[in-house]
C-alpha cells in the first residue's frame, strides 16, 4: 500500500510540474496547494487557497 501512495504522489508532482506557464496557471496551482496546506496545518482550506492563489499570481 505504501508503494501505491508513493506512485500517487509522484504522479501528482509530475502533473503539477507541467503547470506554471501563465499567471493564471500559477494562481490555480498555488490555490490548490494552499488549500491542501491550509487544511493540513490549520483546518482552513479557504484561507490557504486565498494565500496560495495570491502568491502564485504574484510570481
Amino acid at each position: 500500500m505504501r508503494g501505491l501512495g508513493c506512485v500517487a504522489v509522484l504522479g501528482v508532482t509530475l502533473l503539477l510540474a507541467a503547470c506554471g506557464s501563465t499567471r493564471t496557471e500559477r494562481a490555480v496551482t498555488g490555490a490548490a496547494g494552499g488549500a491542501v496546506a491550509g487544511q493540513v496545518i490549520a483546518g482552513e482550506p479557504l484561507a490557504g487557497a486565498a494565500i496560495g492563489g495570491a502568491a502564485g499570481a504574484l510570481r
